[in-house]
């Protein structure tokens, strides 16, 4: 391998490592995010229910005020009707103090109560994001668990598959050898036949020819015949 090819893999096998750590990293930044927004939420539900108690208490106060209204205007006209103007007018001065006190309060509560609303709204997205997230987060922790199970998983199969092929790659080698080896051995078994001559022998045997062997018969009277008759 190339000195070229080394350093590409290595800066290949570097840039996954940092990319892993990347990856861990956000992982945690998205839970470190997470509890931050759970516990300003919580404030916000703190503020809210603050905010809630003052609206109550303005609305008490709007109510009280509407009532002394209502009575010290019953009162202002009573005394009028009496004839007692002195008293009527006190009555009629009370009125309208309570009427600017009532209208102050009724701006607060009317602030609280728009306050109120849009807390209630902002409140109710932001925990629908913070769920949507830590739904997100959880899917992918889930699916990072998955994911190196099955990476897992298959590297052990091509592990084993990897010495089941080592093995039958032994295996077939060594066929090869033991058949090399027969073959070897058939051919010094034929080398020694041809030297001790035997292997002549066999072939003249095959061919039904016995070199050495006993005379026929018929052979042997003509050869007989034939030596009587040159004596």
């Amino acid at each position: 391998m190339s000195l070229r090819k080394i350093w590409t893999a290595l800066r290949g096998a570097v840039n996954e490592g940092t990319e892993a750590i990347v990856d861990s990293q956000s992982i945690r930044i998205l839970d470190q995010e997470l509890r931050e927004a759970k516990s300003e939420l919580k404030s916000c539900d703190e503020n809210l229910t603050k905010i809630m108690a003052k609206r109550k208490l303005a609305e008490n106060k709007v109510n009280s005020l509407q009532v002394d209204i209502e009575s010290y205007s019953t009162h202002a006209i009573a005394a009028s009707e009496k004839g007692d103007e002195s008293l009527a007018i006190e009555c009629a001065e009370r009125v309208a103090e309570l009427e600017t006190q009532l209208q102050t309060e009724q701006g607060l509560l009317e602030g609280f109560l728009n306050s109120e609303r849009s807390l209630k709204s902002n409140i109710a997205k932001a925990k629908t994001n913070v769920r949507r997230m830590e739904q997100q987060i959880d899917q992918i922790k889930a699916t990072e668990s998955v994911q190196k199970a099955q990476v897992a998983v298959s590297t052990r199969h091509m592990g084993a598959n990897s010495k089941v092929k080592t093995a039958l790659d032994s295996l077939e080698r060594i066929k090869n050898k033991q058949q090399q080896r027969a073959a070897e051995l058939e051919a010094a078994e034929e080398l020694a036949a041809d030297e001790s001559g035997s292997s002549l022998e066999a072939k003249l045997k095959a061919a039904g020819i016995q070199p050495g062997g006993q005379v026929s018969g018929s052979d042997k009277l003509a050869q007989l015949l034939a030596s009587r008759e040159k004596a």
